[in-house]
């Protein structure tokens, strides 16, 4: 899925929600290369790809590895633990696909609004919520006759409900192998190693490296260990928007879980925003 238009005000607005959240003095800087690079873009490559090259300036001009870290960790400590109570209610394999989208609004794109606020309240309201594209019984049934399945995780928070749903999976097939992939840098509030490794989901799946930066799944980018891994998977489980515009256009049996944040989004996958989808990728190959 190719970059829109639409798109680039989130571009300019994600350096400068990091530059005002680590306080910056050379803000200007900063904005200089960013706005450079934007400049020679090629607009035939993806979103995340673009959002992990503008992440990389941000990371160097800042000299810290991994600005988000401190937040990836508030929001980690805090479902690790509220999980004993959504372990104890989430008792079916379908209610634990529909928390695992519904935590992918622990985003912090500054077009998603308020985190916390927005956290609150589709939690709430998690019993009414219905998803709009609802291909869980494939899912369901794909993974009974799976041998690996790749997990491809996205949000700091999120993945312990990735992790949850993971253990209903081997609930469905004690037999088959789980690996759950993890970004090769820190890119915004996305999973790293560090991450993974802090909510202990080496207890439920191997946890792996893409080995790149990008905020998807840039296939082109990815390590050859990954690719050999995704290849390989009998079914692929891609969580959030990322991975979305970053696989839609593969030829693999890919089932997307995602939560619709934007307009472009929307269109694309042609539901309202706000929508909760389990997708089965339309491109699968016969």
């Amino acid at each position: 899925m190719k970059i829109h238009e639409e798109c680039l005000p989130c571009l300019v607005n994600q350096a400068i929600r990091t530059a005002q959240m680590l306080q910056l003095e050379d803000r200007e800087s900063l904005y200089q290369k960013i706005f450079q690079h934007m400049s020679r873009m090629d607009f035939s490559r993806t979103n995340p790809e673009i959002i992990g090259e503008n992440f990389r300036l941000i990371k160097a001009h800042c000299r810290c590895d991994d600005p988000y870290r401190e937040t990836k960790a508030f929001y980690n400590r805090r479902f690790l633990q509220q999980m004993p109570y959504f372990e104890e209610k989430i008792t079916t394999f379908s209610a634990a696909v529909k928390h695992a989208i519904l935590a992918n609004i622990i985003d912090f794109n500054p077009v998603h609004g308020r985190v916390e606020e927005n956290i609150r309240l589709t939690f709430a309201q998690a019993e009414e919520m219905k998803l709009t594209v609802d291909d869980t019984e494939n899912l369901l049934q794909d993974i009974r006759r799976a041998g690996t399945i790749l997990y491809l995780g996205d949000n700091c928070g999120e993945i312990c409900f990735d992790k949850l749903l993971i253990r209903h999976i081997r609930k469905v097939n004690p037999g088959c192998k789980v690996y759950f992939a993890v970004r090769g840098e820190a890119v915004v509030n996305d999973n790293t190693m560090e991450d993974a490794l802090f909510v202990g989901m080496d207890e439920a799946a191997e946890v792996i490296s893409n080995g790149d930066s990008s905020l998807g799944t840039v296939l082109p980018r990815v390590s050859a260990s990954f690719r050999a891994v995704y290849d390989a998977a009998d079914v692929v489980i891609a969580k959030g928007q990322a991975n979305y515009e970053s696989l839609s256009e593969e030829e693999k049996n890919i089932y997307f879980l995602l939560m619709v944040k934007c307009p472009v989004m929307a269109a694309c996958v042609g539901v309202p925003e706000k929508s909760l989808v389990c997708m089965q990728n339309r491109k699968e190959k016969s």
